[in-house]
């Protein structure tokens, strides 16, 4: 189990954890939700020292730079490769070799500067319970991955990044960390618990609604680009919830 840890904290971000013994897939996968709550914790180190220094805005400019960072803009990446690939009419075997190609399009640089910009205005938006947040939006947004892996097939059967991932399917018993993580966080916001659950899964399914009618699969870089996009609209929906300052 440790080595899963070490192998999802090492896949999700650029902390150094050493040598990976064995690498299990499926094991791995299962310590996701564990990886976003360590990034939830840096992120709420950060944001105490940041906001202990500026204001609300320049400290939610400086959380959206160390999730980039701490992350090695690994989601920003996927999410400006799915954009050029999904954009506009084409055949799924086109979107697929535009999202391999390393470049970046003008339409993933919008979407990117977008996410990051909306990512922004939802962190500095967040008053009430802001470490509570900060510390589980990271953990539900990474949850999302074993959903995505779990209902849509792999688009590239040949290889990929993340095509170990996909070949040992998750089993139901293998979602305990999703269950674990909605324990903790009915223990620590109460009904708060609500707004996370209920944004986490409409933003969820409607990216892979949009997946499966796009191209019906799912690769590594849309797996980064839900991830995205989930924990961006949930930093904006918390927000909302707290209304106008």
């Amino acid at each position: 189990m440790w080595n899963d840890i070490r192998s999802a904290i090492q896949f999700l971000t650029i902390l150094p954890v050493g040598q990976i013994r064995h690498f299990d897939p499926r094991g791995t996968l299962v310590q996701f939700p564990l990886g976003g709550l360590l990034i939830g914790i840096l992120l709420v180190i950060v944001d105490s020292v940041a906001g202990s220094i500026w204001d609300p805005a320049a400290t939610a400019v400086i959380d959206v730079v160390t999730l980039a960072l701490i992350t090695g803009a690994l989601h920003l990446d996927g999410l400006a490769d799915t954009a050029d690939g999904l954009y506009g009419r084409r055949p799924p075997e086109k979107a697929l070799a535009i999202m391999k190609d390393s470049r970046i399009g003008a339409i993933g640089m919008v979407a990117v500067v977008c996410c990051l910009g909306i990512k922004w205005a939802g962190l500095a938006g967040i008053a009430h319970q802001r470490a509570v947040w900060l510390l589980l939006i990271p953990a539900f947004a990474r949850t999302t991955v074993l959903f995505g892996t779990r209902i849509l097939p792999y688009g590239r059967p040949g290889g990929g990044t993340g095509h170990p991932f996909f070949q040992n399917p998750l089993r139901i018993r293998d979602f305990w960390g999703v269950a674990a993580l909605l324990a903790l966080t009915t223990m620590i916001s109460g009904w708060g618990v609500l707004w996370i659950v209920i944004g986490s899964a409409g933003l969820m399914v409607g990216v892979l609604t949009y997946y499966r009618v796009k191209i019906n699969c799912i690769t590594g870089d849309m797996l980064g680009a839900m991830i995205e996009v989930t924990e961006t609209g949930l930093f904006l929906l918390i927000a909302a919830s707290m209304g106008p300052a």
